[in-house]
């Protein structure tokens, strides 16, 4: 079966994109603040100036590494959904369980260890530019000179390859135990359950959520910035929480768009919306990142302007540790951004590529390439629409127990202009990367298509 799984790596490289790309940049992000770790080893670093390189690595890292291993889970389940035909005819061969989790898990761990390997190459000069950050913004002197390696390679590489086998291992169970029927159901259908073992992750989640919400208004409350550090990955495990919640969320989205879509679209609304009903499975994949991607942008940028406003009321000047959050935080967006960005175009390219044989099929009954096109925008618009309604739920974990914490308010400081800024990225990320590879999917002749 391992044979058989690098087979299947060389035989369908498209298909694995997504998830290599995943594994690629969060290798490349693990390795790049780890290597603050190696540079206080390296430099000797004492102090304030350790402490700094410590944190950025762990807080920094470890928010960088929940995002790695659901991003890595969440485009692996794709990968195998997309897969389930040909996962049905092997168990109608003979496959076992076992022999078919071996080959989903070789699979993962083959391009696991490709993946970071490739990555010590952009996470070298990433690491240097952090650090270059941190000597712009006085929180590490100018003498401190970089170091990469061994804690670096050897993070990255690990957690890569024990994040990727990990997922693969969650994503094969079900895989493997699904009935041949079920499978061939599932593939003609692109639904998925919402298991029990999904909800309770879900639950935890949003529990740990909320305790930090409990722990930030009561045991935070009045100690300034310190509230941060709970307060500040909330949205994170909230945003998580309803991620796994999103089949049932996608399902309950598609009902109550599915009338307004109808009555709007005609023809191409109709497509839509049979469409979308029963492509849950896919669509729960696909606005993951969208509600990662606003909850955590939206949370880290509207707690920083809770901390100036904060500061601007006390008539106070910013502390170099008061500083050093706020470049943290700024960090901590662009990381988010880039990586979430990135899932989100990853994940509609790998999805939408996979239903070129349904647009084949469907333009053969009729639809025009201008129906599916506007049927597609019209899926964009309520996947970013339920992705942004999510994400923000999320980022009230964060903005709502900080500003009681701080300000004794829970009205969110700034201006709109931000929380519109956030959402249109989100929005035209989503919308043009449907369209531009629904485009690219419709330009194969209609038999083409639908013959493969």
């Amino acid at each position: 079966m391992f044979a058989l799984a690098i087979g299947s790596l060389r035989r369908r490289a498209g298909a694995f994109t997504a998830s290599f790309l995943a594994m690629f940049l969060g290798a490349t992000m693990i390795m790049a603040f780890a290597s603050m770790l190696d540079t206080a080893e390296a430099s000797g670093a004492t102090g304030e100036t350790r402490e700094t390189l410590v944190t950025m690595a762990s807080v920094v890292g470890g928010w960088g590494l929940l995002l790695v291993v659901f991003a890595v889970t969440s485009t692996l389940t794709l990968s195998v959904r997309q897969r389930a035909t040909e996962i049905a005819l092997l168990k109608s061969v003979g496959a076992t369980p076992a022999q078919l989790a071996r080959m989903i898990v070789g699979e993962a761990a083959g391009l696991a260890v490709v993946a970071a390997l490739l990555a010590v190459v952009p996470a070298y000069p990433a690491g240097r530019a952090l650090l270059g950050l941190l000597h712009g913004t006085g929180q590490v002197p100018p003498e401190i000179g970089y170091g990469f390696g061994p804690v670096a390679p050897a993070m990255g590489i690990g957690v890569t390859l024990v994040s990727a086998v990990a997922a693969a291992l969650i994503t094969a169970r079900r895989a493997a135990r699904v009935r041949v029927t079920e499978s061939l159901t599932a593939a003609a259908t692109g639904d998925t359950g919402l298991g029990l073992r999904r909800i309770v992750f879900a639950v935890l989640f949003l529990l740990v959520a909320v305790s930090e919400v409990v722990v930030t208004v009561t045991v935070m409350d009045g100690k300034g910035t310190e509230a941060m550090a709970t307060s500040g990955q909330a949205d994170i495990f909230a945003g998580i929480g309803l991620a796994l919640l999103a089949p049932a969320i996608m399902r309950g989205a598609t009902a109550l768009a599915a009338g307004p879509m109808r009555m709007l679209g005609g023809a191409a609304g109709d497509l839509a919306a049979a469409t979308m009903r029963r492509r849950s499975g896919a669509l729960a994949s696909a606005v993951t990142p969208v509600i990662l991607f606003v909850g955590t942008a939206v949370g880290t940028l509207y707690a920083q302007a809770v901390e100036n406003e904060a500061m601007d009321a006390a008539g106070l000047a910013k502390t170099a540790d008061q500083k050093g959050i706020e470049t943290l935080n700024f960090v901590v967006i662009g990381m988010v951004v880039l990586f979430t960005a990135i899932m989100l175009v990853n994940t509609l390219i790998a999805a939408t590529a996979h239903r070129r044989r349904e647009f084949g099929q469907t333009r053969l009954v009729g639809a025009t390439p201008r129906q599916l096109l506007a049927a597609a925008a019209l899926e964009s618009a309520v996947l970013t629409a339920t992705g942004v309604a999510c994400g923000t739920v999320a980022a009230v974990f964060t903005i709502v127990p900080f500003g009681l914490a701080r300000r004794d308010s829970a009205v969110p400081a700034g201006d709109a202009w931000t929380y519109l800024a956030v959402v249109a990225l989100a929005a035209a990320l989503t919308g043009v990367t449907t369209l531009a590879a629904t485009r690219r999917a419709i330009r194969v002749p209609a038999v083409e298509a639908a013959l493969r």
